[in-house]
């Protein structure tokens, strides 16, 4: 749950950082946007996502586990 927990903190972080960056002129924007600078915060999504999967993955193989040893002890 940790991990998952993290995970969501990591993702709004990123989604935060993205929605406050400033857009391009063309986009009725500012002159202050830097493509390189969206580059970190999306990244950090796609790393919540990963770990939010390798928890779902945990957590169920876990379930098993549990299921498995009350299998064995009844």
């Amino acid at each position: 749950m940790n991990l998952i927990n993290g995970a969501q903190h990591k993702s709004a972080e990123a989604a935060h950082k993205i929605a406050t960056l400033p857009i391009k002129n063309d986009e009725v924007g500012s002159s202050e946007f830097e493509p390189r600078d969206i580059i970190k915060p999306v990244l950090s999504l796609k790393e919540a996502e990963f770990e939010t999967s390798a928890a779902v993955k945990i957590l169920e193989t876990e379930k098993k586990t549990i299921g498995s040893l009350l299998d064995i002890k009844a």
